[in-house]
């Protein structure tokens, strides 16, 4: 057998691209109209049974597929959404703020755009200062009907530029000219995580904090500030300390705020630590000084990054940042923009729950 050449199976190609079934041949074959075919595809007007299976049963033999943009021109919808990540200038490219991964944001926006018959297209800006005016401008092309941008963590941005006639929401970042957004409660994942810890009879709780710049970080110290003083016990800074002093996450730091919390004449009893990736990096330091998790000391974490978390030994205790949770809020926000409701509130906190597991024991079971 001679096998075909490159022209050949480009000849063939086009062939069977020239034979690709159209609506028409589908209204031949079940002996209908064009538009009677596509009244059933796009279910817009009543269709008897008999009619609707004969046409279903053709599409099927001739394997058509109907064009989606045909049907978008039509409703003047065309059901993209376009999501944009990353930085939004060279500036902030240098940023390394670990925590859980931003990808969870998106798979939440994801799991809400599919139940809402959405389709979504994602792409990051590579720290190019023009990154993300290029996307919105290559999204509107595309005619997706809203864009979300997704920060990889809670702060405040500008945005360089507002699109037009295209709605748009902050996901895990806000800005001053309230456009609509979702963040991450973070006070109150610190207040609850350390008002459980209280609950368990734990009076002196350390907390090594991420970088003192993080809006996250201001935060969350309140957040475990107001816990403390709810239960009428007074803050001690030297029970404070910052792990990362700056956002190159140095282990040094890490080791020197470890000393600072442990080394006190009424040691803590409690560790809550920045975020889970820290709490790990908190064990290592722990069973090197031959300290026991949980026996001589708690810790938690926050983010509840379930990789890590219930990876460790004891499994850790930690907050819930709902990253997947404001995924899918930020999706309804931007269809009911589109129906024409305004956000009655921007940002918009999403809370997450403390995640109980093994790392933090009551003090009435310490011996």
């Amino acid at each position: 057998m001679t096998p075909m050449s490159d022209t050949d199976v480009i000849d063939n190609f086009d062939h069977e691209r020239v034979m690709m079934p159209t609506i028409y041949d589908v209204a031949k074959q079940a002996g209908v109209s064009p538009k009677t075919v596509s009244r059933v595809i796009n279910n817009d007007a009543p269709v008897k049974d008999s009619t609707r299976e004969a046409v279903e049963n053709a599409i099927a033999d001739l394997g058509y597929i109907p064009s989606s943009a045909a049907r978008a021109l039509r409703s003047q919808r065309s059901g993209l959404i376009g999501v944009i990540k990353g930085a939004i200038s060279a500036a902030d490219h240098a940023a390394d703020v670990r925590g859980l991964p931003d990808s969870f944001l998106i798979q939440g926006v994801q799991q809400a755009a599919e139940q809402a018959g959405k389709i979504l297209m994602v792409a990051d800006t590579g720290g190019m200062d023009d990154g993300f005016a290029k996307l919105v401008r290559l999204f509107q092309q595309y005619r997706a009907e809203g864009l979300i941008y997704v920060s990889e963590f809670h702060q405040k941005i500008e945005l360089p530029m507002q699109p037009e006639h295209c709605p748009i929401v902050l996901l895990n970042c806000f800005d001053e000219r309230h456009t609509p957004a979702i963040v991450p409660d973070d006070a109150f994942g610190q207040y609850e995580l350390v008002c459980n810890m209280l609950a368990k009879g734990h009076r002196r709780i350390a907390y090594i904090t991420l970088p003192e710049d993080i809006i996250a970080t201001r935060l969350r110290l309140s957040g475990y500030r107001a816990a403390l003083a709810e239960a009428g016990i007074d803050f001690d800074a030297k029970l404070v300390a910052t792990g990362y002093t700056d956002r190159s996450n140095d282990i040094r730091d890490l080791w020197q705020a470890l000393e600072q919390v442990l080394n006190q004449p009424n040691p803590p009893t409690a560790l809550c630590c920045g975020n889970d990736e820290m709490a790990m990096r908190v064990y290592g330091m722990l069973r090197t000084r031959g300290v026991r998790i949980p026996e001589a000391i708690s810790v938690a974490g926050y983010d509840n990054h379930t990789q890590i978390a219930e990876t460790l030994y004891p499994t850790l205790t930690t907050a819930e940042l709902p990253y997947v949770e404001m995924g899918k809020l930020a999706i309804n926000m931007l269809l009911n923009q589109e129906d024409g409701e305004n956000p009655m509130i921007s940002p918009r906190v999403v809370s997450g729950e403390t995640v109980w597991r093994d790392s933090v024991l009551a003090r009435a079971c310490l011996k």
